[in-house]
């Protein structure tokens, strides 16, 4: 599909991001990708803005990876969209009978009509051929709308009622079933998670992704629009990455608070690069991963670039790694997604022993969440996050969920792993109840 390309200057950068993404709500799809000027090795785009659907696909998990497959290899365009964690029903003989009470789709793509693509102070439209005539009308509509700070944003006066799903005692007594597992030499590590919602509520997507946003300033920050259905997501971690024939994913495990003071920060920063039970949790997923990456590589061309990395964001320190790999000409771009998906650093290794145990023990389904959301080129390139630190709204049903967890390993403290969900937690409760 030919699209008509420009090039535009933009002055204040930050203004026409908020600008932007408040102008694209009058759209039934949008999908708007911000990494917030983070300084990344392996950045293409600053922020990425896709809207209005020309084509689609939404699927449940039965043959999502094939379906996707056609759709990418018919379109050779750009498509947006996001893959489930329920996907790992089609990539395994694996189930998922949880309560949701999002009602997501579990694949969803489209085909936009209009991307914006920010790089530095450059602004890059395309525009497929027959909505092209639009550009100018679109950037100056842009330009003149009101930014969301200057808007009166209420919550309708809702007071949001944020549940457990899980309570404490409940949440130490399926940490240590996890651990018994452990012990029995079933698997070596399992992410477990629980969701926190509330019914029966009204937010305001824009502003409460806003708000998030500014607090965590995250390099993987995206929100989604489709019809009633909301992802308002602060993620810290990209889950794979095709760039012409290297494949590159970069899981974190590992995770410490900040501190407002410098010398304290500096310690708390020195002691998880150094604390052996995170550098344990962050070297079995890169095992993992490196194991996931082999099945589409070339022979020899696995490598660990970064191993056990300590990145600073603004709510916490990350144990990140970075993991790569070569694959070749012939190689589907999409088969390497499905061989390495869900990501290791949401499920556990062994991979499947760990998503059966899971399933068993979390109460909700994960649905978007510790899924993917990002996008494929023309090209066959893709670029994909991790669904993390993340909400989720179905404005239809007023149901808002977030979900967090944690590494579970041989040295894992349930009181501890409690700890550090909420602490995971924190931003996302603050902007729902402030």
């Amino acid at each position: 599909m030919l699209r008509r390309i420009q090039k535009h200057h933009i002055d204040n950068v930050d203004q026409y991001k908020q600008k932007i993404l408040f102008w694209s709500q009058q759209y039934d799809e949008v999908i708007w990708l911000d990494s917030n000027n983070y300084k990344q090795k392996y950045s293409s785009y600053d922020a990425v803005l896709a809207v209005e659907a020309f084509t689609s696909i939404q699927t449940d998990y039965n043959d999502a990876f094939g379906q996707v497959k056609e759709y990418q290899s018919i379109t050779k365009d750009w498509l947006f969209g996001y893959l489930s964690y329920d996907l790992k029903n089609d990539v395994e003989e694996l189930s998922s009978n949880n309560f949701d009470g999002l009602h997501f789709p579990e694949l969803c793509f489209f085909q936009p009509k209009k991307l914006f693509f920010l790089k530095g102070n450059t602004l890059e439209t395309h525009y497929l051929n027959f909505v092209s005539d639009e550009v100018d009308d679109d950037l100056k509509s842009i330009l003149q709308t009101v930014a969301i700070e200057d808007v009166e944003s209420k919550q309708n006066g809702n007071d949001i009622k944020i549940k457990l799903r899980t309570h404490k005692d409940e949440y130490f007594n399926k940490v240590n079933a996890v651990l018994n597992h452990i012990h029995r030499g079933d698997i070596y590590e399992a992410n477990f998670c629980q969701e926190f919602y509330a019914e029966q509520t009204t937010i305001n997507p824009i502003e409460i992704y806003n708000n998030l946003n500014r607090i965590s300033k995250p390099p993987f920050a995206s929100f989604i629009k489709l019809y009633d259905k909301y992802l308002l997501s602060a993620s810290p971690e990209r889950y794979i990455k095709k760039d012409g024939n290297k494949i590159t994913s970069q899981p974190i495990k590992g995770t410490a608070k900040r501190s407002l003071n410098k010398l304290e920060d500096d310690k708390l920063k020195k002691e998880l690069s150094e604390d052996i039970k995170e550098r344990s949790e962050n070297v079995m997923i890169v095992d993992l991963v490196r194991n996931d990456l082999s099945k589409t590589a070339a022979k020899g061309s696995v490598k660990v670039e970064e191993l056990c990395k300590v990145y600073s964001f603004d709510q916490v320190h990350q144990m990140i790694s970075t993991v790569t790999s070569q694959i070749d000409d012939a190689t589907h771009p999409v088969d390497v997604i499905k061989s390495t998906f869900p990501m290791g650093s949401m499920t556990g290794a062994p991979k499947i022993s760990a998503m059966k145990i899971i399933e068993q023990l979390e109460v909700s389904k994960r649905g978007l969440y510790s899924g993917a959301v990002g996008y494929f080129t023309p090209d066959n390139n893709f670029d994909f996050n991790v669904v993390i630190r993340s909400i989720l709204y179905n404005e239809s049903e007023k149901y808002v969920s977030y979900s967090v967890g944690g590494a579970i390993t041989a040295k894992s403290d349930p009181l501890k792993e409690y700890e550090e969900c909420l602490l995971k937690a924190k931003a996302m409760r603050e902007v729902l109840e402030s």
